[in-house]
């Protein structure tokens, strides 16, 4: 069993920046894909980014089209933790962001794929 929990919230003016934190519990946080989603009032829940397990050759990255170049995900085997760094905040990034595990060493950006999710943490972009 793995437990998540978000963190790093909040509200922030368009083209500024947040780092969210997803804290997992559990033994084996290393051999686990992450994943970030988000959700925006009266939509469904859409792929924002996702990492693979660490391997040899180091960890893959995976990113929706709209966030690319802007948000940035890694994470911190050491720390059982994965970021999620925003910059260039726009009001349409306003949303509940949900961090999830994936049994699997490769990240997925479909959600029925994930295995664990945390409750969410909410951006707020303003204008």
């Amino acid at each position: 069993q793995v437990q998540l929990v978000e963190s790093g919230g909040g509200l922030v003016q368009a083209g500024g920046s947040l780092r969210l934190s997803c804290a997992a519990s559990g033994r084996t946080f290393s051999s686990y894909a992450m994943g970030w989603f988000r959700q925006a009032p009266g939509k469904e829940r859409e792929f924002v980014a996702a990492i693979s397990a660490i391997m040899w050759s180091g960890s893959s990255t995976y990113y929706a089209d709209s966030v690319k170049g802007r948000l940035t995900i890694s994470r911190d085997n050491a720390k059982n933790t994965v970021y999620l760094q925003m910059n260039s905040l726009k009001p349409e990034d306003t949303a509940v962001y949900y961090c999830a595990a994936r049994r699997s060493y490769s990240g997925s950006a479909y959600e029925k794929e994930y295995n664990y999710w945390g409750q969410g943490t909410q951006v707020t972009v303003s204008s």
